[in-house]
C-alpha cells in the first residue's frame, strides 16, 4: 500500500511520517518544497520510498501519471491508495495572496479532483483559523469569519468541499486544526509553537516573554485549544484506518482537545519541566512572575484586531465521527514535549 504525505518535511507532515513507519509503513512518497532545505532534517529518520518536489508532484496528479511513475520506480511499489494532505504555508502574517491562494486552496483542489477520480481517500490540513475572532468554535458556517488570507484559503476550501459532499467517491475528511505543539516544529521560525518558543526563550534568557492585556484579557490570560502534536497524528491514522476500512465519515472535523487554556500555563509547565531537568522545585504562577521568570511585554500593533485571544474546539463532531481517544492536557504535552526536546539536547 503505497502512501502520499503532502508537506511531508513539515511539522505535522514528518510526524505522520515517522508515525507510518512505526505502524511498519515504508511505501511512502513524500511531497514537500525543500527551497527552505533544512527542513529535510525531519525527514532523516523516517523510511520512504520516494520524495517529490510539490511542482513534480502536482505535474503527475494532473496528467494522472503518478502510479506508472512509481512503477518505473520501483516494480514492488503498489498503487497509491490514500493521500494525506498536510502542504500548505501555515504562516498567518503572510500578505501575499495570490501566493497563499495558489498554495492552499487551488493546490487542494486539484488534490481533490485527482483522489476522487481515482477512489482514493484524502485526509487534508483545514485550520481552526477558519473561526478568526468568533467565540464559538462548532463546523458551522454561521460561525466562520477568517481575519486573515491563510484562514480565508483554509475556509474556502472547506465550502468548496461542502458543495460536493453529496457527490463524493471517497471519503474526504478535513481536520481542523488548533494549537499544534510538538516535535519537529524547529524550522518554523516565528510560527512554531508557544511552548517551542517558550523552551527557546527559557533556556537563553531565564525568562519567558508572555503578552500583556488586550481586548479585555488580563496578561497571559489569553487561552487556546492546545493540542499535542502526538493527538493530531493519533486521530489523523484512525481515520486514515477507518477511510481504507471503508468505515470514514467525509466531513470537516474540529481536532484539538476540546479545552481552552491559557498562555500562563504553557509558560508555567515548560519552566517548571527545565527547572526540575535541573533539580528544582516547581513554582506557582505568582512566584514565577514576582521572580521575573515570566515577563510580561506589551501586546503587538502588528497583531491588534488579527488575533485569537480564545479558541476551544468542540468536538462533537468528531466523536460522532467515531473518535474515542483522549486528549493530553497542556500539562501532560508540554511537560512530554520539553523531555524530548531535552533528551535530544544529549
Amino acid at each position: 500500500m503505497t502512501i502520499v504525505v503532502t508537506g511531508a518535511a513539515g511539522f505535522i507532515g514528518s510526524n505522520l511520517v515517522k508515525a507510518l513507519n512505526d505502524r511498519g509503513e515504508r511505501d511512502i512518497v513524500v511531497v514537500d518544497d525543500l527551497t527552505d532545505a533544512d527542513r529535510f532534517l525531519n525527514l532523516v529518520d523516517c523510511e520512504v520510498a520516494d520524495y517529490l518536489d510539490k511542482d513534480e508532484f502536482l505535474d503527475l496528479v494532473e496528467t494522472n501519471a503518478l502510479d506508472d511513475y512509481l512503477q518505473s520506480l520501483n516494480a514492488s511499489l503498489g498503487p497509491v491508495r490514500a493521500v494525506l494532505h498536510q502542504g500548505a504555508c501555515s504562516d498567518t502574517m503572510e500578505t501575499d495572496g495570490q501566493f497563499m491562494m495558489e498554495n492552499n486552496y487551488r493546490y487542494t483542489r486539484v488534490l481533490l479532483d485527482w483522489c476522487q477520480n481515482n477512489g482514493l481517500p484524502l485526509l487534508y490540513a483545514s485550520s481552526a483559523a477558519v473561526y478568526g475572532g468568533s467565540t464559538v468554535f462548532t463546523e458551522d458556517r454561521a460561525v466562520e469569519a477568517p481575519l486573515n488570507v491563510y484562514g480565508y484559503s483554509k475556509f474556502l476550501f472547506d465550502q468548496h468541499l461542502r458543495r460536493r459532499l453529496g457527490q463524493l467517491t471517497a471519503p474526504v475528511v478535513g481536520f481542523r486544526y488548533f494549537n499544534v505543539y510538538g516535535p519537529r516544529e524547529q524550522h518554523k521560525g516565528r510560527m512554531a509553537s508557544v511552548a517551542y518558543h517558550h523552551f527557546n526563550q527559557f533556556r537563553a534568557e531565564g525568562h519567558v516573554r508572555l503578552f500583556s492585556g488586550y481586548d479585555g484579557w488580563e496578561a497571559g490570560c489569553q487561552q487556546r485549544d492546545f493540542v499535542s502534536v502526538e493527538d493530531v497524528v493519533k486521530v489523523n491514522l484512525h481515520f486514515l484506518d477507518a477511510a481504507l476500512a471503508g468505515k470514514a465519515q467525509s466531513g470537516i472535523l474540529n481536532l484539538g482537545t476540546g479545552r481552552a487554556q491559557t498562555f500562563n500555563e504553557v509558560a508555567v509547565s515548560v519552566i517548571n519541566t527545565l527547572r526540575q531537568a535541573q533539580g528544582q522545585s516547581a513554582q506557582s504562577l505568582a512566584d514565577l512572575v514576582e521572580a521575573q521568570q515570566i515577563v510580561y511585554v506589551d501586546f503587538p500593533d502588528a497583531l491588534k484586531g488579527k488575533y485569537q485571544s480564545y479558541t476551544q474546539a468542540d468536538l462533537s463532531r468528531l466523536r460522532a465521527a467515531g473518535y474515542a481517544g483522549q486528549f493530553l492536557s497542556v500539562q501532560e504535552g508540554v511537560e512530554r514535549y520539553v523531555k524530548t526536546r531535552l533528551a535530544a539536547d544529549c
